[in-house]
């Protein structure tokens, strides 16, 4: 049986919680129906469990506002954050290595802007 480490973040606590979210955060956004999403849900932590024990989801059902804020048209949608800060978006192909490696680069470069 899979066991999630995801704790689900709603539009009341989204910034709150992941200010106070120390080192490095993963954030799926994401939607019940959506198959794509719980592959990449499944995919994460094995990838990035080296780099961060903070996986962070959005249901973008329940959770309208968060998408119309960040402007998120496709899901899943991933954001990576440090100390609380929003870092980059993760693209990558939904293999391990791939999101790993992914990861690891854009935890090295500057922060991006917040979209």
């Amino acid at each position: 049986m899979f066991h999630s480490p995801f704790e689900y973040l709603s539009e009341g606590d989204y910034h709150a919680r992941l200010a106070r979210t120390p080192g490095c955060a993963v954030v799926l956004f994401s939607s019940p129906n959506c198959g794509a999403c719980r592959a990449w849900k499944r995919l994460l932590p094995e990838a990035l469990s080296a780099i961060t024990t903070h996986f962070y989801e959005v249901d973008v059902a329940l959770a309208t506002g968060m998408a119309r804020y960040f402007g998120i048209f496709h899901l899943p949608t991933i954001y990576l954050y440090r100390d609380g800060i929003f870092h980059a978006e993760l693209q990558a192909e939904a293999r391990v290595e791939a999101i790993r490696a992914a990861a690891r680069n854009l935890f090295a470069a500057a922060a991006r802007e917040e979209p």
